[in-house]
């Protein structure tokens, strides 16, 4: 095979696949990844295999590898026809009706399909994809010598300023195939080229596996799988080549089509060529044999600097990268090095499912690139750029990793995070809503959104647009000040979210105000990561961040209600799936601070106890755990052992008859929300109990305007109001026997069977005024005085009546048939419109309404009863604990008529000192008590607290 025409095919595809486009900032235009597809042939035996789970796992994988090159045969039919349909689906997912516009040498076509038959190929109108056809070459030895040829060239995998050249990966694909596919594969071993079988394909494929797996069967199974005879000539050619990929076996991946799913292609095929690559015979075609690896010291990364012996006890050069490296290279300047893997912002990892993810998974470039950093001893100086691209494409080994090394991302970085993640890239902001996370996160605050998901977009659009002629500095004094920006939007939105007011201390302000030399040198904290993790939705990011971070147990809880509040804006706006995973994603944090919480007491019950009141702040939310939990309902946690002993200390030690406690609680107006008013205010109303509280209140102000105000005689009115209001109360005391145990259940079910009965009557109230106004308008059609006289006299109560005294199955036919004139009068009188005329209908509507009234209406406000009544059985226990500790709670800082006359005004005084609106005098009160606070808060062993938390999350979930 001539050597140019390998060259010349070689640079006729690179230059196809890369016409009237620039190349990247590198230079570079070879693949950082090639599959050759192999396999086409007459097949003998008609025997089905799942193709789609092969077209799904070759372009999933292709994606995965950065610029990839699939090779294939190009024939009409058989395996090149799927793989064409896999690459014609390629394009209709990625590109979808712009897929024809997009051609080949498109920049945002990361895979490329080449067909390397040499020919042109017709196909059908259906079949037409997008691909690139060579001029020159056909048949199994130049497809064989063309995939070595690739082998042995040069792909920058970072950048050309630090020249470090590595040959570019190839894997051979096998799908079904013939004894030619066989021999193919038995020489490309030879040549030590990966190789990937399909198991489950059928033909060569199967026979391949089953002779690596059993060579005692090869005689029955080559005739069953080829479908064809042997001679004995042709048998001993096929044991002969089946012999050699068995002494190569190592270099063998095989992917099972009927088990395995489609993601683990990419951690296979890394595999592969990493085993490949590691083999001594195979280096030295890339590195001069007998050079010594340099001991390199940071300190001098000169261009002048030459290789220096490496001492012998130190394991420096020894790295697969290293020996795949061009032995021409200089070391280069830290500077340079962040330069070079500045270059991966320019590519473009798919995001994998850590599920399947390894450290040799496709692209390769994280496992060189971390490799190289780790030989030069750079990983917490350079390692920023990788942990950045590690989150984006969530690849949770290398995020791992490198948090262990101490490395940390750059606050710079945050915003390109956010928008390569959060944003929706396609989707326009303002012009049209979307289904994503970006028009969720817009429903809570535009603006802010807007920070996190467009800001960055279109600031590099202008840095595009100007070129060099912006300066440097300016550039990144505007990302700079971005990056600030957008960490606060982020946590501005959690903080709008739950409702919640931001809480800063003036040490707090001083701290987070206080202006930095370089923004750009500013390190993220882990709670910044774990926020983004939580926008972005994901899973294993979220909980490697959170295990890492401070207050596992609030930070836990504040994480499960942003999930369940986004979970909720997704319903809200119809988007099902992603809600539905936002929720799985909340319980799981609930799971894990439920599990601490079980540990905790397991292990030190009393800091366990204590812990439940122990307050943090997370994203500016200043709260404890228990009351986070009460404010979101978190209903388990509160029903928990730890916090109900918490509230066992509150309820039998802390309250009355304990004069002191009770005094105390008297002049310190307690209850630490900070929440919003509108939320505490909502939240007051939503508890049934202050509802009643409420409408007593409201009652006795009516019966005291009517008694003193409106002077009615005989007082009837007043008296009346003053009646209910005396009944109301009365209700309102069955609060307090929610604490007992056996009790506390019945009332629960008594308030949620009034919710339901309220429901019951938004529909009966329109189902009785419709039969109403129907008795009325034909039992008296010429009735006119509606609103004569006093409103008891009003004709809307007659309207009612009937109808709904139905419903308890008092009929009243003698009023319904118009016979009964008792309350009527003479026919001649001007009055007689108030005479009931006889109307067959009024009785069929009466028979049709009872019947669905009764039956209907009233079974079902059973059947609702009936469901009430399980759920909270089943789960009477966690909602009386929950309701316990409302009462406790509310009783705890709660002051009893009418001594609450003589505090309140103090409260309102302690109330001012805390605002601006009161004087300086008012102010150095509440400082000197604040400092009391903080010196108390000290006193606890806090620090004790946080570490047990920490060492109880990570025994839990050992993920690091």
């Amino acid at each position: 095979m001539d050597a140019n025409d390998l060259k010349f095919t070689w640079n006729e595809i690179t230059q196809g696949v890369t016409s009237n486009v620039s190349t990247s900032d590198d230079g570079n235009t070879s693949p950082t990844m090639v599959f050759s597809v192999i396999g086409d042939s007459d097949s003998f035996v008609p025997r089905p295999w799942p193709k789609t789970v092969f077209q799904t796992a070759l372009i999933e994988a292709a994606k995965s590898g950065g610029e990839t090159w699939i090779l294939y045969n190009g024939k009409k039919h058989g395996l090149s026809k799927v793989v064409r349909e896999a690459y014609k689906n390629y394009e209709d997912i990625e590109f979808k009706t712009r897929a024809a516009k997009n051609k080949i040498s498109d920049p945002d076509r990361h895979v490329k399909l080449v067909n390397i038959a040499g020919k042109e190929v017709s196909q059908n109108t259906s079949e037409k994809t997008t691909e690139f056809k060579t001029t020159l070459g056909e048949g199994q030895e130049f497809l064989l010598n063309f995939e070595k040829f690739v082998s042995e060239q040069d792909v920058s995998f970072f950048s050309q300023q630090m020249d470090t050249k590595m040959p570019v990966p190839i894997a051979i694909i096998v799908c079904e195939g013939d004894i030619e596919t066989i021999a193919h594969i038995s020489k490309a071993l030879q040549h030590k080229l990966p190789v990937i079988i399909m198991k489950g394909s059928g033909m060569a494929a199967d026979l391949v596996v089953d002779y690596l797996e059993n060579k005692n069967l090869l005689r029955k199974k080559a005739s069953i799988l080829l479908g064809i005879r042997f001679d004995d000539t042709t048998y001993q050619e096929l044991k002969k080549h089946l012999k050699s990929i068995d002494k190569a076996k190592d270099l063998v991946g095989v992917f099972d089509l009927e088990r395995d799913d489609p993601l683990m292609l990419s951690n296979i095929v890394g595999e592969t060529v990493v085993s490949c690559w590691s083999i001594e015979s195979t280096l030295q075609s890339y590195t001069n044999e007998g050079v010594k690896i340099p001991k390199h010291d940071k300190s001098s990364f000169h261009s002048d600097v030459s290789h220096t012996e490496v001492n012998e006890n130190t394991n420096k050069g020894s790295s697969l990268a290293w020996k795949l490296l061009r032995r021409n290279f200089v070391s280069p300047e830290e500077k340079i090095i962040y330069q070079v893997l500045e270059g991966f912002k320019e590519s473009k990892p798919y995001v994998l499912n850590p599920k399947y993810s390894t450290p040799t998974s496709l692209p390769l470039y994280f496992y060189f690139g971390y490799q190289l950093l780790q030989e030069l001893e750079l990983i917490e100086e350079c390692g920023p750029v990788l942990l950045l691209e590690a989150l984006k494409a969530n690849r949770c080994d290398y995020v791992r990793v490198l948090l262990d090394r101490g490395v940390h991302l750059k606050m710079i970085n945050l915003p390109e995070l956010y928008e390569q993640a959060v944003s929706c890239q396609k989707c326009k902001f303002k012009r049209k809503d979307c289904l994503h996370m970006q028009w969720i996160l817009k429903q809570i605050q535009e603006k802010q959104a807007k920070k996190l998901c467009h800001e960055y977009r279109s600031m590099m659009k202008k840095r595009i647009k100007h070129g060099n002629q912006q300066n440097a500095k300016y550039i990144v004094e505007e990302l700079s000040e971005l990056s600030v920006s957008v960490a606060d939007a982020a946590t501005g939105l959690c903080r709008k979210l739950l409702r919640y007011k931001e809480y800063s201390t003036d040490e707090f302000s001083e701290k987070e105000k206080s202006p930095t030399i370089n923004v750009n040198l500013k390190d993220t904290t882990i709670s910044d990561i774990l926020l983004w993790a939580i926008f972005a939705n994901r899973k294993e990011l979220a909980e490697i961040c959170w295990l890492r971070g401070d207050n596992h147990l609030l930070t836990g809880l504040v994480c499960s209600a942003i999930l369940r509040k986004l979970s909720k804006k997704a319903s809200n706006v119809k988007e099902q799936i992603l809600s539905i995973d936002l929720e799985e994603h909340s319980k799981l944090f609930e799971e894990r601070c439920i599990s601490i919480m079980d540990s905790m007491y397991q292990e030190d019950s009393q800091h366990a106890i204590d812990l439940m009141d122990d307050e943090a702040v997370v994203w500016g939310i200043h709260s404890s755990p228990l009351t986070f939990a009460y404010e979101n309902f978190m209903y388990d946690v509160v029903a928990h052992t730890c916090s109900q002993k918490y509230i066992n200390i509150k309820w039998y030690n802390n309250l009355a008859p304990d004069l002191v406690p009770f005094l105390q609680g008297c002049l310190e107006a307690r209850g630490r929300s900070h929440r919003g008013y509108y939320s505490r205010m909502k939240r007051y109303l939503y508890d049934f109990w202050n509802g009643v509280d409420l409408l007593s209140y409201a009652l006795l102000i009516v019966a005291l305007f009517v008694r003193h105000v409106h002077q009615s005689k005989p007082f009837t009115d007043a008296r009346r109001i003053y009646a209910l209001s005396l009944l109301v109360m009365y209700l309102r005391f069955l609060e307090v026997f929610l604490i007992h145990r056996k009790l506390g259940p019945t009332l629960i079910m008594i308030k949620e069977m009034l919710k339901d009965l309220l429901r019951f009557l938004f529909i009966a109230v329109f189902v009785v005024l419709g039969v109403g106004i129907y008795y009325h308008t034909n039992l008296w059609p010429d009735y006119e005085a509606m609103w004569d006289g006093g409103w008891q006299n009003w004709r809307i109560w007659t309207i009612l009546y009937y109808p709904y005294w139905q419903l308890y199955a008092e009929i009243n036919l003698d009023h319904l048939d118009g016979s009964n004139e008792s309350n009527c009068t003479s026919v001649t009188s001007a009055d007689s419109s108030k005479c009931p005329r006889e109307d067959w209908t009024v009785q069929a509507i009466a028979a049709i309404y009872m019947l669905f009234s009764n039956f209907l209406l009233v079974n079902l406000v059973i059947a609702m009863f009936s469901y009430t009544f399980e759920r909270v059985q089943e789960n009477s226990e966690k909602l009386w604990r929950f309701e316990r500790y409302t009462v406790i709670n509310d009783y705890d800082w709660r002051i009893p008529s009418p001594i609450n006359l003589v505090f309140l005004p103090y409260r309102l005084f302690r109330y001012l000192a805390k605002h601006d609106c009161c004087s300086p005098h008012c102010k150095q009160i509440s400082i000197l008590e604040q400092k009391k606070k903080e010196k108390r808060k000290r006193e606890k062993n806090e620090a004790y607290q946080r570490s047990l938390q920490k060492i109880t999350a990570l025994r839990n979930h050992s993920k690091l």
